[in-house]
């Protein structure tokens, strides 16, 4: 009996110390995933252009807040440049944040909330991880209207919108 009482006590404290591992493992993704965003927040603020883009991948997507704004990396830099160059990009900070990981700790998909020159806006994407670091997969901005000023929104962008529409619906 004592035996078989030792063997459930070591099997209990293995299972335990585990998933302590597993939380140690959780924290520290999330701390890194966190530092990732920040750095990329900061390059910007700073217009360090290589920076910038060293945290996105290769064939990352930025989806802006204009409807026009679906930017591939490659025009996403272009478009970019000039604004880092001239040493004004632009400076998102961040208010609030979730970040949820996929079941390998391979990607995760956040969203958060930032004080930026356009008011609080929200951020959303994904991440990867590639060669132990977290890279910007995907990233989306988007301004924050209050509900009960989305008729007005809906009335000032109306002719916008419905020559956009027109123009997609052709292609």
């Amino acid at each position: 009996m004592k035996k078989l009482l030792a063997f459930l006590f070591l099997i209990i404290t293995s299972c335990n110390c585990y998933a302590q591992t597993a939380s140690n493992a959780e924290v520290s993704a999330k701390k890194q995933a966190e530092q990732t965003l920040d750095f990329w927040h900061q390059a910007a603020a700073n217009a360090n252009f290589e920076a910038y883009f060293s945290l996105m991948t290769k064939d990352a997507v930025f989806i802006g807040t204009d409807a026009s704004e679906n930017w591939q990396n490659k025009d996403f830099r272009e478009y970019a440049k000039p604004y880092f160059d001239n040493g004004k990009a632009w400076s998102f900070k961040t208010l609030e944040r979730n970040i949820y990981f996929g079941k390998n700790g391979d990607y995760a998909w956040f969203d958060e909330l930032l004080d930026t020159q356009m008011g609080i806006c929200r951020g959303s994407g994904v991440l990867v991880k590639k060669d132990e670091n977290w890279k910007i997969k995907h990233y989306v901005l988007s301004i924050t209207i209050p509900n009960e000023n989305v008729d007005e929104v809906i009335a000032i962008k109306k002719e916008t919108d419905q020559e956009l529409q027109s123009q997609l619906q052709k292609n």
